[in-house]
């Protein structure tokens, strides 16, 4: 089992910055692949970003392209994401997953189903 926690949630005003963080625990050896998703209320839970753990491709959503950045640091089993000039519409709950193949494509990797772990999620409020 995978264990995954969220942080670096927040408020903030259009055109800021925040940096999420997640960090991995438990059989961390056997994910391959990690990505952001996030949900708002009365939506259905859309992908945000991914990548492989030991390869260099990233896969965004159109919506976040040019503003959010996926990034990993292996050594400490982390995953963050840097989203800058934020918009309202970015308002969500955004969680972190985990998966155990590695996810080459832009179609696997943000397809939520091929997702094994999930967190709890961070709350990012962005105010117009």
């Amino acid at each position: 089992q995978v264990q995954l926690v969220e942080s670096g949630g927040g408020s903030v005003q259009a055109g800021g910055s925040l940096r999420l963080s997640c960090s991995a625990s438990g059989d961390t050896y056997d994910v391959n692949s990690r990505g952001w998703f996030r949900q708002s209320p009365g939506k259905e839970r859309e992908a945000v970003a991914s990548m492989c753990i030991g390869g260099i491709d990233t896969y965004y959503a159109d919506s976040v392209k040019g503003r959010f950045t996926i990034s990993r640091d292996n050594a400490k089993n982390r995953v963050y994401l840097q989203m800058n000039s934020l918009k309202p519409e970015d308002t969500a709950m955004y969680y972190c997953a985990a998966a155990v193949p590695c996810l080459r494509t832009t179609s696997y990797a943000l397809n939520a189903p091929n997702y094994k772990y999930w967190g709890q999620g961070t709350q990012v409020t962005v105010s117009s």
